[in-house]
């Protein structure tokens, strides 16, 4: 089994499809408008979106940079990366709560080059731009387009989610094995999600059922790796 979990921190590429919507659907809908480039149709080039922390931000941030011209941004990216260029049409700033002074100035000056050419941007943070710790006339920026807050999956949605993908897949998951799991896992849905997959996987190779007692011994076996190799996957 050691084998086999080694690669359970191995990221799976973000997508629109994969983003579990629970209560942002609408949210969703307008951001696969964005992802096509068509939200303009609507008068739509900016959306802001807010939420805690596994809310799914940066998931959304990074299925969009699939989209292909398009520019992911992150909080600490150097300067370069905010600056304007002709054959990028959407760019996607992260975690701005954590943008230092001088790329708050950058995202300004990229907010108005993005207006100016006609393109899109979308950005995320912690809070909504009217509390947001930044430089006032950034925080107008923000404010230029839609807000959206980014509601965090309930338990039993992510129940429900896990159950309809095992079901797709033809899994059989004996009861109380997805509670357990969101309760004593991390509780985002791609960690959850790719765990469901080695449970699948790992039962196929020693042909047991998805059972709790399979499912303890699988997080047990974890846990002694994380002991043994914290670096490694921390």
């Amino acid at each position: 089994m050691r084998q086999l979990l080694l690669d359970l921190d191995a990221e799976q590429a973000p997508s629109l499809e994969t983003f579990v919507v629970g209560q942002n659907a609408e949210l969703a809908q307008l951001l696969s408008l964005f992802a096509a480039r068509t939200a303009s149709q609507y008068g739509e080039r900016f959306v802001y979106l807010w939420g805690d922390t596994g809310a799914g931000k940066t998931h959304l941030l990074h299925a969009l940079a699939e989209s292909g011209q398009a520019r992911y941004i992150a909080a600490d990216a150097p300067e370069s990366e905010f600056i304007h260029t002709p054959e990028i049409t959407l760019y996607l700033l992260d975690d701005c709560e954590k943008l230092s002074p001088a790329a708050q100035i950058d995202a300004f000056a990229l907010f108005n080059e993005v207006r100016a050419h006609g393109g899109f941007l979308v950005a995320a943070g912690n809070h909504p731009p009217m509390i947001l710790a930044v430089r006032e006339d950034l925080r107008t920026r923000f404010g230029w387009g839609l807000i959206y807050q980014v509601h965090e999956l309930t338990d039993e949605d992510k129940i429900d989610a896990l159950e309809r993908s095992a079901h797709a897949r033809g899994m059989t998951i004996s009861g109380g094995v997805l509670p357990y799991l969101i309760t004593h896992y991390r509780r985002d849905m791609s960690s959850l999600s790719q765990m469901l997959d080695k449970l699948d996987q790992y039962s196929l190779e020693i042909k047991r059922p998805i059972t709790l007692p399979l499912l303890r011994e699988v997080l047990n076996d974890l846990h002694q790796q994380q002991q043994a190799q914290p670096n490694k996957l921390d």
